[in-house]
């Protein structure tokens, strides 16, 4: 039993010590990994390993034009000023539709018709006037002829020229009003010639274009100028982008400037327009002012109430200091910082102020300088290390 127990004391120190050596050997091979962790003694600068290093992409700052523009959003409208609601200039009943929602048009297209009882009676009016023109005519040239051989007294010669020239003034009177209905020269003519009596009134178009609205149905009595308008006819060679922008974009907005527009109906396609109106007021509520902006259509493919915007260039572009938005770390204090390298081991964070983002660049107005190098990938790594680091 004591030859065991000494065997026991003998063995135990040789346990002891082999364990000293393992816990020396785990702790020496983990040294340099802590020293790089444990060397940094600046809450706002950072070392890595090479490791780490992989996760992190070094570039340099430089000098970037960024364009002086500004962007608004809004829908595509139909061009107003060349969008013409088609009533009729009388009074009837419709009686024959020759067009379709969506159908395309050309000037002087027949749209609609109408029995109109005010054409009716002018119609029949000319016819009568005519008639008695012709009848006091003949009689003005008998009496002219009678008074020559003495055979009737100057007295009738005066009357039938008083009625000659009652009869022209009314036959006149009654070929303009059929002008008032559309008619011209020829078909006001065919009328007195064939002495038909006609209360239909085609009704034309005034412009080329698009039927964008059709409210007209047989049957349906139309007033002039009572909405809605049997026809709706919009020319869309070019349309509107209505936006309403803050009141403080004024200042670099202006009639006139040149944009470039898109539509996200329609992607990778752009449009050259101007800006052609700004509002006269500011909404109370909203503090915004309605800017209107034209485009070409020449396609036709715009449709209104599409989702748009567009860019303004309000100046000449500003040279600046420009990093990748990788770059950038808002802070939850609201500040805004980067990191800077010189070894691209060691990274410090600096607050930096932005301006203007373009082409996935940042504006940076002071706190950095061309030529530095900064962290763009994996800054947010940095930072979220440091936050560690500081704990």
């Amino acid at each position: 039993m004591f030859l065991r127990n000494k065997r026991f004391f003998y063995v135990a120190p040789l346990v002891l010590a082999a364990s000293l050596l393992t816990c020396l050997s785990l702790s020496s091979a983990e040294e340099p990994a802590t020293k790089a962790s444990s060397s940094l003694t600046d809450k706002d600068t950072i070392s890595i390993t090479d490791k780490q290093a992989i996760l992190v992409k070094i570039e340099t700052a430089h000098a970037y034009e960024f364009a002086q523009q500004r962007r608004a959003i809004g829908t595509v409208e139909f061009n107003q000023e060349k969008t013409v609601q088609v009533f009729s200039q009388y009074q009837g009943r419709i009686k024959q539709v020759f067009v379709t929602a969506g159908d395309n048009v050309t000037l002087d297209q027949p749209l609609f018709s109408i029995e109109s009882p005010d054409f009716l009676q002018a119609t029949s009016n000319l016819i009568s006037t005519a008639g008695v023109r012709i009848q006091a005519n003949r009689a003005l040239e008998r009496v002219k002829k009678m008074a020559g051989i003495q055979a009737s007294s100057q007295r009738d010669l005066d009357q039938a020229l008083s009625d000659q020239q009652s009869a022209e003034g009314n036959y006149r009177a009654a070929r303009s009003a059929m002008r008032i209905f559309g008619k011209n020269d020829a078909e006001i003519d065919a009328i007195i010639s064939s002495k038909k009596v006609n209360a239909e009134i085609v009704i034309f178009s005034p412009i080329a274009g698009r039927i964008i609205s059709r409210n007209a149905q047989p049957g349906l009595l139309v007033q002039p100028g009572s909405a809605p308008a049997p026809i709706a006819v919009a020319d869309q060679t070019t349309m509107w982008i209505v936006a309403n922008v803050p009141e403080t974009e004024l200042a670099f907005i202006r009639e006139g400037q040149e944009l470039i527009a898109s539509v996200n109906a329609l992607p990778g396609i752009t449009y050259q327009g101007k800006i052609v109106n700004i509002g006269a007021t500011v909404d109370s509520a909203t503090r915004r002012v309605t800017v209107r902006a034209e485009i070409p259509n020449i396609d036709k493919v715009l449709r209104a109430q599409m989702l748009a915007s567009y860019v303004i260039k309000t100046n000449a572009p500003e040279k600046s200091i420009a990093i990748p938005t990788e770059s950038i770390v808002r802070e939850g204090d609201g500040t805004i910082t980067t990191f800077v390298t010189s070894d691209d081991r060691t990274f410090k964070r600096r607050s930096i102020t932005t301006g203007l983002t373009q082409n996935n660049r940042v504006q940076v107005l002071t706190g950095l300088s061309a030529g530095e190098k900064i962290a763009s990938d994996g800054a947010l790594f940095l930072s979220n290390a440091l936050a560690l680091q500081s704990r």
